[in-house]
């Protein structure tokens, strides 16, 4: 691109910018010299001329641009500065002892603005790396971050798989489809390794990238505590910590989940780790299950998808938290454990733990915290950008 776009700032709205926060709000913007395309890259100004950096352009909704360098010297994005990105990305989660393991070998290769990279997630399972634009702008350069992680990867890498026509604004893309950007399916069942537990994962028709790969960490806390304990794990999906609590030595584990296709992953899952003879899956909305059903366990999983997704949803969803946390402690025997968490970014830790702490007290239930829980390495968060932190989590002592 010869002649980009420049968005100019106005005055003193330059200041998260030069404190390296990657979004630009529409309100900041006092002009626009030139007329970029939706997801085209852009220059951004102070008012002084002074180049910011340069990012993703966006005419819809309240982010105006996500920025992908910053400083005088930034430059519009080249192969090698997506070949760079990646290689860096790639290089931490090496530092984390998750790639070229025996007993794990699915990992975020890239968490958006934990990776200086707002808009794109980029999952890895096996050999597979699965794309998922969450901007117009990532979506656009789709062929140069595949084409990128085949140099970062090398043969290491059989497929890249196009997981963006969920994610992606609509209106922008109304025409987007998933499908393969290199390579091709297997045509097998895809089964990974995490932890050395198996998991069959199905990153074409799946929710999110086919896996939970944010949970890692807390499944591993949660085996733990499950030997000879009768454990229910509620919005299972494919059922993470349900397999992690039957081959922890689990006396029984039941999983909930409203989705008959997540129920069936969970019940392979299971068989993968060949002690389904303990375990039993229910097709059925959580709190239908819980109203109806009596049984008490000894640790109780409660891991719903997002309440909130943006702020005027926030007050409904704290409500929700509430509800969902009275009802599950409802169902633990004295002494019981309670993993509870939110995905809700606008969701604080403050607010939640607000929230379970308004649900015990209308249970009745003296509780203690044990942990306070969070996302795992490989989902970054950028110290320029708080707001990436987004999974939280409790463990609770139930009296």
């Amino acid at each position: 691109m010869l002649n980009p776009a420049t968005i100019v700032l106005k005055n003193g709205k330059d200041h998260s910018l030069r404190r390296r926060h990657p979004w630009v709000f529409s309100g900041a913007i006092a002009r626009v010299l030139g007329e970029p395309r939706e997801g085209e890259p852009v220059r951004v100004e102070a008012i002084n001329g002074e180049l910011l950096g340069v990012g993703h352009f966006s005419s819809g909704g309240s982010i105006a641009v996500r920025m992908l360098d910053f400083g005088p010297e930034s430059e519009l994005p080249t192969a090698k500065y997506w070949e760079d990105k990646l290689g860096n990305a790639y290089r931490l989660r090496q530092r984390l002892a998750l790639t070229g393991t025996a007993d794990t070998n699915v990992f975020r290769l890239v968490h958006a603005e934990g990776d200086g990279l707002p808009g794109l997630i980029i999952d890895v399972y096996g050999d597979t790396a699965v794309v998922q634009a969450h901007s117009v702008g990532m979506y656009r350069a789709r062929p140069e971050i595949a084409a990128a992680l085949q140099v970062v990867f090398g043969d290491k890498l059989r497929a890249i798989y196009d997981k963006s026509a969920e994610t992606v604004p609509g209106n922008a893309v109304p025409d987007a489809q998933n499908g393969y950007l290199f390579g091709e399916s297997s045509g097998t069942e895809h089964v990974v390794t995490e932890n050395g537990h198996q998991f069959a994962v199905d990153w074409e028709t799946g929710q999110k990238t086919g896996f939970f790969i944010d949970q890692r960490d807390n499944r591993a806390l949660l085996a733990r505590y499950s030997p000879g304990r009768k454990v229910l794990n509620t919005f299972c999906y494919t059922g993470g910590f349900s397999v992690y609590a039957l081959e922890a030595g689990a006396e029984l584990v039941h999983s909930v989940d409203s989705s008959k296709k997540a129920i069936a992953l969970t019940e392979r899952n299971a068989e993968l780790s060949n002690h389904a003879n303990r375990h039993a899956a229910y097709p059925d909305d959580v709190l239908g299950f819980l109203k109806n059903h009596s049984a008490q366990y000894d640790l109780l999983v409660l891991d719903p998808p997002a309440f909130a997704k943006h702020m005027g949803a926030r007050h409904a969803a704290l409500m929700g938290y509430k509800r969902l946390n009275a009802a599950g402690i409802a169902h633990l025997a004295p002494g019981g454990l309670l993993f509870t968490f939110s995905c809700s970014q606008v969701v604080s830790p403050e607010l939640f733990e607000g929230a379970v702490l308004a649900a015990a007290i209308e249970a009745g239930r003296p509780a203690r915290i044990l942990h306070r829980l969070t996302q795992p390495a490989d989902h970054p968060v950028s110290l320029f950008h708080p707001e990436g932190a987004y999974l939280k989590g409790l463990v609770l002592a139930v009296e």
